[in-house]
């Protein structure tokens, strides 16, 4: 199917694309998708098909260019007609043959010896035949050793008959085959050729050789192995049915033969029977052979089967890897009892069925399943499985007695069977009743679904998992999401009751996103694809928030727990204890996962204190609310899924708790940051930094309640404090967005807090403010809490003041003010004795002479940076001061030796913190120093690496440096486009923060691009533009570029005669950058940029040019072209245009362009 007829949008162009899936695969011998309906449906709407050339390189580029056109998502962008594509496809032939070579689609290849049988399997509408010896494993225990002289004969006899009716051997396995048949009539010829060729055979004395066939026709796909398809499984299944020297058809294969019998041969109706797998029952034939045997036992069918097992109405989806797993388990000898465990809704029920359904051949005297939800007394267990298996006994009526067990014990002594017991969790008191049966009965097994451990000798517990999801960071990803068994479940159950359901990349992502929503939960994604009739993906996505209101059912015959999902957690709810209860309630306040510390910690805070703490949780794991979760050498760690907490909170806050308790969850966290705080700068940075990492999303809560509408001031100090005490990790993990964003709501709302506190908060403010080179905002911040800090005689904060105050003065071009602030920080910094403070001043101080052109002083105070962060072991502050010291060394082409060394070792450090900001400095100056080498590609993948890191820590000043790298890395490589859409995006930053050390690169690196490409006279005004900023503010040209540099110009200054290139210049000396940029004439609409304020969200006229191609539909590659840029600079535009949106993805950023007119 064309993708516009998923979305119920046929048109001729339609039929074009399913030719075009024929010729495709015509040419290499596969189609381009496969997977459930849901996943192809998925993969020809969005994703492209796999090359043709690559799996059939002789296959001509313009062949394959043609098919692909066809095969456009877009109908308008195909052919026009299905004549001109047969035209196309005529003519790319045509020039393929003019050339002088041939191209051989796969369906002409001949097997040759050693190929793939597959290769030549034949397609379209094929009779599959299944067979294998019935009883084999008790016909080996009878041979022994001449078991395989008796398997060799057999096969023989068999590969004869299939050979002279052209049968095609798919596999063969042990004593199986697996052959397929252009036509019907020549796999029954087979069959009977086999069979009476087994019968006929002379075997060794008592020796008795019976094959079992199944035979259905259909139009199964075919695959690298052979075919996969329904209508293989089919034919297997009636394989299963039958017993040895029976041959079995399906009613379509009887369909096709049954006026074209061979000789003796007729066909007996069998009647409508249940197969394994199957929904709908099957007409099954049997074959009549007059010279053979043509009475059998029944069919082993679900029918026949000792079973109560109902037929299933709906598919199983992602959970092969369980039904497995659980099969094995329940087929060791040593296993008796498998106790399937979960909370309520992740599908316990469903997937012990169909592990009993697929265990039916295992259990001679059957498989039985007992429904205990209506059972509340433990007494009734017993009777209730006696009742199940139609025993009646004197007691029936009444409670069960010791004689009622013995009798059951009595019946199942010696029987080999399966007991699958649901919903044990409200009569667990009763599982030693089952240890009692499992030893009174030796072959006894019981599979049990439970939300509760039985906690019994000899269970194997067997924790049911959710389904498989993406991850967050992958919804916004360019992926086959369908892929994933949570979002197949959604589409398949959505296509069941809106079969137009659109199929788009938005909907797609959005179903993905409401799926990690909700854990993964079989029951719940249900509820919710059940509401795709009356809400799209997106509207449903936002109403996720109060999914227990949503995610509500009308299906009948469904048990009232699972008709809502609020329902099936207040069924596990009602199933605690008071205790248990109050413990759950308390621990909804955590967010993702937590330790058991911190809920010793909460609950102590309580008067009843901590209590029985330890029990309650392993209780609550046990009762599958709480989940436990271990990562080798780490605590383990406790998370209870979203959809519960959910419901936990609700209780919480209808019980009058929620206040006293996050206030207890916030007083923990806020202590554990304080106590990790000290520790920035020691030895244990790094241990904790990553406990920090790992408690995120809980300090995060604890901050967001301390700032709710209506919170106190004493919440609001809280949040304050925390916010104080958590600025370094904030650093150090790029969390910079979100400490200035709480911050700026916290210190507006807490005018009245402490001194001391706001204070504290005000620095984290500015010292943030200033990572993303926000400088008015960090001059203003810092000039308030240096206020505070004086005020309060605080004189380590007062030096903090100091240092971000003079660093943003200095960055807003006031260079005197901001030195003598650092100067005096200094001094004061060395007075108090400060070693810590007094680092980081001397490695800003060393900053400012590195802008001077102070290589030998910069180096001079980077080295004591250095010894006083070793003496400290502060890691962060050693990885910086190396990193920037080896910078110094290698743009002075002082000691290159040590360069090496010193870099390797910060970035090592850098690794080991996960420190984006110096990971991000070490890439760049590797980047930097790779090119000088001439390793281009090196360099550019460092750099892009450099600028990805930069942009996830916020700082557009190092953005802009790493960007102007690269660009001169692209330039380099010879894409000019792309180097101009780099510097572009450089320049207008320096231009934001009105830097002249970011504008200069800039202007140098275009005046370059300008003079490779023949303008010279340009070249030179940017060039002299340039030399004057630099003169304004000290700015030298490093000695590691100032040769390359003087080439650069001597090169272009020949170029023109000596008065043209020094008029130019000087005209440039003249003109502000923009003027200089202007006067590029026809180059201005190339690299001239509306200054950020124009557009929302700082957005560049670039990135506006691009967004506008995005909410028109266009793919990157077709943004490319239309712009004339690479695909990989589109890709830069649209991350920036992501951050500066907040969008997701693009169909995020479609919506902001349409809510701001830009498109």
């Amino acid at each position: 199917m064309a993708p516009e007829q998923f979305q119920a949008q046929a048109s001729p162009a339609s039929d074009q694309y399913a030719l075009s899936v024929v010729i495709y695969e015509w040419l290499c011998g596969d189609r381009p998708f496969h997977g459930s309906f849901p996943e192809i449906a998925v993969k020809h709407t969005l994703m492209p098909p796999p090359s043709l050339r690559e799996q059939v390189p002789t296959i001509p580029p313009a062949l394959e260019q043609v098919v692909f056109k066809a095969l456009a998502k877009d109908p308008q962008q195909r052919f026009a007609s299905i004549q001109a594509f047969a035209m196309a496809i005529e003519g790319a032939s045509r020039a393929e043959t003019a050339e002088g070579s041939h191209f051989a689609p796969v369906s002409e290849y001949q097997v040759k010896a050693g190929q793939s049988l597959t290769s030549k399997l034949p397609e379209g509408t094929v009779t599959l035949l299944f067979t294998d010896i019935a009883r084999s494993t008790q016909l080996l225990q009878q041979l022994g050793d001449r078991y395989e002289r008796v398997l060799t004969t057999c096969r023989q006899l068999m590969r004869a008959a299939f050979q002279q009716w052209n049968g095609h051997e798919v596999d063969t396995q042990g004593d199986a085959f697996f052959v397929a048949f252009a036509r019907a009539t020549d796999a029954v010829s087979a069959a009977v050729i086999a069979q009476r060729s087994l019968a006929a055979h002379a075997w060794p004395e008592g020796v008795e050789v019976r094959v079992r066939m199944g035979l259905h026709t259909g139009e199964p796909e075919p695959s690298s192995e052979g075919y996969v398809g329904l209508d293989v499984h089919l034919a297997a299944r009636l394989l299963s049915a039958a017993h040895g020297g029976q041959v079995l058809l399906s009613r379509t294969t009887q369909q096709l033969v049954e006026h074209d019998l061979p000789e003796g041969v007729s066909l007996r109706d069998l009647g409508v029977y249940y197969l394994k797998d199957f929904r709908d029952p099957k007409r099954l034939f049997q074959m009549v052979m007059a010279d053979l045997p043509a009475d059998f036992p029944p069919l082993r069918t679900l029918d026949v089967r000792l079973n109560n097992l109902s037929v299933q109405l709906n598919s199983l989806i992602g959970r092969e890897q369980e039904v497995t797993e659980v099969s094995a388990l329940l087929q060791r000898a040593d296993v008796r009892l498998v106790t399937l465990t979960g909370m309520g809704g992740i599908g316990k029920t469903r997937l012990g069925l169909q592990v009993a359904t697929e265990l039916l051949d295992t259990f001679a005297d059957g498989t039985y399943f007992v429904s205990l939800a209506a059972v509340s007394d433990p007494m009734m267990v017993i009777d209730t499985i006696a009742h199940v298996l139609g025993l009646e006994h004197q007691h029936s009526g009444q409670r069960v007695s010791t004689e009622h067990m013995e009798y059951l014990k009595a019946f199942l002594h010696d029987k080999y069977l399966l007991l699958l017991l649901d919903n044990f969790e409200q009569v667990v008191s009763a599982a030693p009743e089952l240890t009692e049966l499992l030893i009174a009965c030796l072959h006894l097994k019981i599979l049990v679904t439970s939300r509760a451990v039985l906690h019994i000798q000899g269970e194997h517990e067997f924790p049911v998992p959710p389904l498989a999801l993406p991850k967050r960071t992958q919804l916004a990803a360019n992926e086959d999401l369908a892929q994933y068994a949570g979002v197949a479940l959604f589409l398949e159950r959505a296509f069941a009751i809106k079969p137009d359901l659109a199929v788009t990349e938005a909907n797609i992502q959005a179903i993905a996103a409401i799926c990690v929503h909700l854990d993964g939960l079989p029951l719940a994604i249900e509820l919710a694809a059940a509401r795709s009739k009356l809400f799209p993906p997106r509207a449903l996505l936002q109403r996720m928030t109060h999914r227990l209101d949503v995610l509500t059912g009308s299906v009948q015959g469904v048990p009232a727990r699972h008709q809502t999902l609020r329902n099936t957690i207040v069924w596990s709810y009602n199933l605690l204890d008071e205790t248990e209860q109050q413990l759950f309630r308390r621990l909804s306040v955590f967010v993702g996962s937590y330790t058991l510390e911190a809920v010793e910690a909460l609950c102590s805070a309580f008067a009843d204190g901590a209590g029985q703490v330890v029990d309650g949780v392993a209780s609550l794991i046990d009762k599958s609310l709480l989940l436990q979760i271990e990562r080798e050498g780490e605590e383990p760690r406790l998370v209870m899924l979203e959809t519960i907490r959910e419901y936990g909170l609700e209780v919480l806050a209808a019980r009058g708790e929620e206040e006293i308790t996050r206030q207890a969850h916030a007083t923990y966290y806020l202590a554990l940051a304080e106590e990790a705080e000290p520790e920035y700068g020691g030895p244990q940075q790094v241990v904790w930094l990553e406990r920090l990492e790992r408690e995120n999303d809980n300090l995060r809560a604890a901050l967001q309640w301390s700032i709710e509408p209506g919170a106190t001031q004493q919440r609001i100090e809280i949040g304050l404090r925390l916010a104080g005490a958590l600025r370094r990790f904030w650093l150090v993990r790029a969390f910079v967005n979100e400490g200035r964003a709480f911050l700026e709501r916290a210190l507006a709302a807490g005018i009245g807090v402490a001194i001391p506190i706001r204070a504290k908060a005000l620095i984290a403010a500015a010292n943030l403010a200033i990572v993303q080179n926000d400088y008015p905002c960090t001059e203003a911040l810092a000039r308030e809490s240096l206020v505070l800090f004086r005020e309060l005689e605080d004189q380590e904060g007062t030096v903090f003041s100091f240092q971000l105050l003079g660093s943003a003065l200095y960055q807003r071009g006031d260079l005197a003010a901001g030195s003598s602030l650092i100067g005096e920080a200094l001094a004061l910094s060395r007075k108090l004795g400060q070693t810590d403070s007094l680092a980081w001043l001397l490695y800003q101080q060393a900053l400012f002479d590195i802008g001077q052109g102070e290589y030998t002083r910069a180096c001079e105070l980077l080295e004591e940076s250095l010894t006083l962060h070793r003496k400290n072991e502060h890691k962060r502050g050693i990885a910086f001061s190396l990193i920037q010291l080896a910078k110094v060394l290698f743009v002075s082409e002082g000691d290159q030796v040590r360069v090496h060394s010193l870099l390797e070792e910060g970035l090592a450090l850098a690794r080991e913190l996960s420190d984006k900001d110096s990971l991000a400095s070490a890439n760049a100056l590797r980047g930097q120093i790779v090119l000088n080498r001439g390793d281009i590609a090196t360099a550019r993948s460092l750099l892009e690496e450099s600028v990805r890191l930069r942009r996830e820590v916020g700082s557009r000043h190092s953005t802009a440096e790493s960007l102007s790298l690269l660009a001169r890395v692209v330039s380099v490589h010879g894409d000019h486009t792309a180097a101009y859409a780099l510097y572009e995006e450089s320049l207008a930053i320096g231009r934001d923060l009105n830097n002249v050390w970011l504008i200069v690169p800039c202007l140098d690196g275009l005046a370059s691009l300008g003079a490779r490409q023949g303008e010279f006279v340009r070249a030179a005004r940017l060039w002299g533009a340039a030399e004057v900023l630099r003169e304004s503010v000290g700015m030298h040209i490093a000695p590691f570029e100032r040769a390359d540099y003087e080439q650069r110009v001597a090169a272009a200054r020949a170029k023109l005669d000596a008065e043209a290139f020094a008029s130019a210049w000087a005209q440039g000396r003249t003109m502000t950058p923009e003027q200089a940029l202007t006067m590029q004439g026809s180059l201005s609409t190339t690299i001239v940029t509306t200054p950020s304020s124009t557009y929302p969200a700082g957005l560049t006229a670039r990135e506006v040019g691009v967004l506008r191609l995005v909410a028109r539909g266009l793919t990157n590659s077709e943004i490319a072209k239309e712009l004339r840029l690479s695909e990989k600079t589109i890709a830069h535009h649209l991350t920036h245009i992501f951050n500066k949106t907040t969008s997701e993805n693009r169909a995020a950023a479609a919506a902001f362009a349409i809510r701001h007119k830009l498109a």
